[in-house]
């Protein structure tokens, strides 16, 4: 077998060790088939040895067959964009650690949201590629079927990440000598606690006090109790329910520590995505917000609509001439990251590790938009959503309300007459560029906040879902909300620093740049004659409805 190794370390951040803990000095290892390098690609990694000295690929699909069913989106799960994404978002909102690290602005409402987004990606992308519907894991006592061999190894030891096999139960962990001591029952205890609260529309502190949930702040006080951190109203009645979730997953292999076994991949941020337990676990955890969001009322005319603002069309168009509009293309691309001195073995020098990922053509959104008015503001929000599931059964609205995916959001200013908004997909506010994503860790210093901050964002090539090579078609939504309900001061340049991912990461050191609750208009129910999405944007001109197809061909290019 030949291995490859990359550096990533991080910060302590829960005493809960190993869960969610990129190590300090820790690394991940790549265990790759010996065959590795394909006819087809071989001119391009000769071309990178003969440059560079050495250059190692990293297959597709090297985790399972096709036999294996959840193989079809493994082109989500191990994308390396999608993990480091993952991982930088704990880096910059822990639960452990001073006062000013931790008590980030929104921290709870943003682990909510960032998961669920996550969640409605990974459902979008299963519909397209023929899978049902992640079923939640809402009972811990059940065999679960899902298999993971993830085939990487943790270089801290020198073994691999323990395989989970078929229809294995959990049990409780009892590891002393590690300080890991879980009882299903207790968190099952703690679960019932969270349940309660969330139906009882309060929690209460240490000394009896209550904090009420239903309001603006009260998912944001659930996440960081479900999510629990040190600012957590009360961590001794409410416990950690997601992170010991993750505890008891990881060591199914090995509860007792009798066989000597280290953690699967659940224990570890860089790498739980890879796992498809990991949705089921977050299905279960998101399904308690949304418990919770269903509580609230749907919202009314004067929080949705924008008097004076009329949005006439919605499309978008590749960025080349006589493009098809509202057709969206993607494909596999090929592209290199310099692992440089973050490599543990081999030459000295740079090595380069080739991998296939899922990629984009870059398109414009375009928008007219009829104003009537003094010159102000607005808000442009725009999200994604399926229309039908694996079956091509049509979603209901409440089934595609929790599955919208948000796009772009970004502010305009608006003059009296027609505006014509050109926005590039390039600039989502939910992605970062390539560069970013795959920046060389062995180039900076991890301990720096701001290159923690910089490097958390959804990583770009994988803004759009797959498709499929017939064409997939989606629901394509977008509204200018009203920025004077919208804006937090002091406002921010969207274009500076690193603010550019702030749907999913907030803003460093400053205010979360939104003031309606995160997923907006998503996030709570619609009245019961709204049936169709089409039937939630009639009543509103500042709302827009399109349907653009996303055709995915099934060839690989080469990133220059």
């Amino acid at each position: 077998m030949s291995t490859i190794q990359s550096k990533f370390s991080g910060l302590l951040q829960h005493p809960y060790e190993p869960l969610f803990l990129p190590k300090n000095n820790g690394q991940l290892v790549y265990d790759l088939p010996d065959s590795f390098f394909t006819d087809r690609y071989r001119p391009i990694e000769e071309n990178l040895i003969n440059r560079f000295g050495m250059a190692v690929d990293i297959p597709m699909n090297y985790t399972a067959s096709d036999a294996v069913l959840e193989q079809r989106v493994a082109y989500f799960r191990e994308d390396i964009g999608v993990n480091l994404h993952h991982w930088h978002w704990h880096l910059v909102y822990p639960g452990e650690g001073p006062a000013s690290v931790v008590r980030k602005d929104r921290r709870g409402e943003l682990f909510y949201y960032m998961h669920q987004q996550m969640l409605a990606r990974y459902q979008t992308e299963r519909y397209s590629q023929g899978l049902s519907r992640v079923e939640p894991l809402d009972n811990l006592r059940a065999p679960i079927p899902e298999a993971y061999y993830p085939k990487i190894i943790r270089s801290a030891n020198n073994r691999t990440y323990p395989a989970r096999y078929p229809n294995m139960t959990l049990s409780d962990v009892a590891r002393t000598a590690e300080n890991f001591n879980f009882a299903i029952s207790d968190l099952e205890k703690q679960l019932q606690r969270v349940v309660e609260a969330i139906d009882a529309g309060f929690v209460v502190s240490p000394t009896g006090q209550r904090t009420p949930l239903d309001n603006f702040s009260g998912v944001d006080v659930l996440g960081d109790i479900i999510e629990s951190s040190t600012i957590s109203v009360n961590r001794e009645l409410y416990g950690d329910t997601h992170n010991i979730g993750h505890i008891l997953l990881c060591f199914i292999h090995d509860p007792r520590g009798e066989f000597l076994e280290s953690f699967g991949v659940m224990g570890d941020v860089a790498t739980a995505m890879r796992d498809p337990i990991f949705y089921r676990w977050h299905t279960y955890v998101d399904n308690l917000f949304q418990r919770h969001k269903l509580r609230f009322s749907p919202y009314t005319k004067v929080d949705l609509s924008n008097p004076g603002v009329n949005l006439l069309s919605l499309e978008t168009e590749l960025n080349r001439h006589a493009s098809v509009k509202n057709r969206l293309l993607t494909f596999w691309q090929r592209s290199q990251v310099d692992l440089g001195a973050g490599l543990d073995f081999g030459p000295d020098g740079n090595v380069y590790v080739t991998f296939t990922h899922l990629q984009h053509a870059a398109f414009n959104y375009r928008l007219q938009v009829a104003y009537s008015g003094t010159a102000r503001p607005a808000t442009v929000r725009i999200f994604l959503a399926p229309k039908r599931n694996e079956k091509g059964v049509a979603l209901t609205f409440e089934e595609q309300r929790r599955l919208v995916i948000e796009m772009d959001r970004f502010k305009v200013n608006l003059t009296p007459g027609i505006n014509n908004i050109i926005r590039r997909s390039t600039n989502s506010s939910v992605t970062i560029p390539y560069e970013r994503t795959f920046r060389n860790v062995s180039q900076t210093n991890l301990g720096d906040a701001s290159f923690r901050f910089c490097g958390c964002g959804f990583p770009a090539h994988m803004l759009v879902p797959k498709g499929d090579t017939v064409g997939v078609q989606y629901d394509l939504f977008a509204m200018l909300s009203d920025y004077n309900k919208d804006k937090v001061d002091p406002p921010f340049d969207e274009n500076a620093g690193c603010n550019d991912a702030h749907s999913f990461c907030g803003l460093q050191n400053r205010s979360y740049p939104d003031a309606r609750n995160m997923g907006f208009p998503f996030d709570r129910r619609a009245p019961n004659t709204v049936k169709s999405f089409a039937d939630f944007v009639a009543p509103y001109q500042n709302m827009r409805l399109a349907t653009v197809t996303v055709q995915f061909t099934n060839t690989v290019v080469a990133r220059t």
